[in-house]
């Protein structure tokens, strides 16, 4: 009895979900779409309270929380992997199977997007499926505070700016890279503080800029 009640004394609890689930996914899915209908806008993400284990942000939490479940194998950067507190946040709130390589998965959670793998080692996606390869959601992203790269493709009217990091310094070569492979190719979320931006694989950076 007493060893009972000393194991219970050390137990951390675990950090709570959405304060209403139903409604809370379904605005973030909003403003998820909406960021990928219109590449380069920022769009606000509601938060909630959402107070999530380090170094996972709220605003990356409001994502996962939203498109993650059993079905969907997320893949981890080593600074989340790391830390069995966020492991547990995600499996309890999502029941996403948490894989080991990133080609395994459908999203990829970057908790130090200064230290990216390569695009390229993502799921690209295939001919017959393009919409299986992954989605990769940075955080700690600072909009307006970098040299901006220009954007044109579908959802943009003649060209868009898009000033965001930290990131790789290959990173953008990477991007162009990656919408040279349309209809393959992964789709890219920058996180915020409340904010996100996103880039589907159909957006192109102009030459000049990258």
């Amino acid at each position: 009895m007493d060893t009972a009640i000393d194991a219970s004394e050390h137990t951390t609890a675990l950090a709570a979900g959405f304060q209403d689930p139903v409604h809370n996914a379904q605005e973030c899915f909003r403003a998820i779409m909406n960021a990928m209908a219109r590449p380069g806008t920022e769009q606000l993400i509601r938060e909630d309270g959402l107070v999530p284990p380090a170094p996972l942000t709220p605003t990356v939490a409001a994502i996962v929380l939203t498109l993650l479940d059993y079905d969907t194998p997320v893949w981890l950067d080593r600074p989340l992997m790391t830390s069995d507190a966020v492991k547990s946040f995600l499996r309890f709130h999502t029941g996403a199977p948490i894989v080991k390589e990133p080609v395994e998965a459908a999203f990829a959670i970057v908790a130090d997007p200064a230290h990216l793998v390569p695009l390229a080692s993502f799921n690209q996606g295939s001919a017959e499926y393009p919409d299986r390869s992954t989605t990769v959601v940075l955080s700690s992203q600072e909009f307006g505070k970098h040299a901006p790269v220009t954007l044109e493709g579908p959802g943009i009217k003649d060209r868009a700016a898009l000033s965001t990091g930290p990131l790789p310094p290959v990173f953008w070569d990477q991007v162009s890279a990656n919408s040279r492979l349309f209809p393959r190719g992964v789709d890219l979320i920058f996180s915020g503080k409340g904010r996100i931006s996103a880039l589907p694989r159909s957006t192109r950076i102009l030459p000049s800029e990258v």
